[in-house]
């Protein structure tokens, strides 16, 4: 019942300075794409502080985080891995749905820091037109974070690898970086509580340009799901499966 108390007061101040922090660093982000990226990583920064200390959570970041122009492939467990990703590369963004372009200052957020909103089932036309746009410099480059496997995956849970990231793999002609994770253990999907405990991220070593896209996919996820799975052991939790 404590930790529980811990949980839902890390959780509201979460929220509040979510708020705060894209409030004060918003004149210097409709500026700059620099503002809006030191805003993210102020509130990435503030989260993964808190939760240290107020739920007895920490975060660690393994590997070597890409700060050149790459597509990230990652596990994606819970909220938090999207924080620790996005905190430790420079310049990441993401595949957003466009219904948040509509969300008070996330949606603002997200287009200032370089996320590509797509509507459903027009994935690649969207990225055709962010590499065009990189291209002629009317956008950065940077760090493409996708999640292979679509959504929030649940530890132990298996989930297919969508075909769309081997597709993108080979439009993008970039390296990708997979990265492997366990946080799902502590912060969990439709849950208040939140664990102590060590969550970990792994930056995996790169997958360069020129596969074959069904090579691509099983090198991914045979990269991915085995580390995750080391991760998680280290946690004391084993998979079935």
């Amino acid at each position: 019942m404590i930790q529980l108390l811990r949980s839902m007061a890390f959780i509201v101040q979460m929220y509040v300075a979510m708020l705060v922090i894209s409030l004060a660093y918003f004149p210097w982000a409709v500026i700059s794409p620099a503002g809006a990226h030191a805003a993210c990583h102020a509130y990435c920064r503030w989260v993964i502080w808190t939760l240290g200390w107020m739920t007895g959570l920490r975060c660690e970041v393994r590997g070597t985080p890409p700060t050149d122009d790459v597509m990230i492939a990652a596990k994606h467990q819970s909220f938090l891995d999207i924080l620790m990703i996005y905190n430790a590369v420079p310049r990441g963004k993401f595949i957003m749905k466009r219904e948040l372009l509509y969300a008070p200052l996330l949606g603002q957020y997200g287009l200032r820091i370089g996320c590509v909103p797509v509507n459903r089932g027009k994935r690649g036309a969207a990225i055709s037109k962010m590499l065009s746009d990189v291209k002629t410099g009317r956008r950065q480059g940077g760090q493409l974070i996708i999640y292979p496997q679509g959504t929030r995956v649940a530890p132990g849970v298996p989930r297919p690898y969508k075909v769309g990231t081997g597709a993108l793999y080979e439009q993008l002609g970039q390296p990708c970086v997979p990265v492997a994770a366990n946080v799902g253990l502590f912060w969990p999907r439709h849950s208040l509580l939140r664990k102590p405990g060590l969550a970990v991220v792994e930056f995996l070593p790169r997958i360069e340009p020129g596969l074959a896209r069904d090579e691509f996919m099983r090198k991914l996820e045979n990269d991915v799901e085995t580390t995750s799975n080391r991760l998680m052991a280290e946690a004391g939790f084993h998979a079935d499966h």
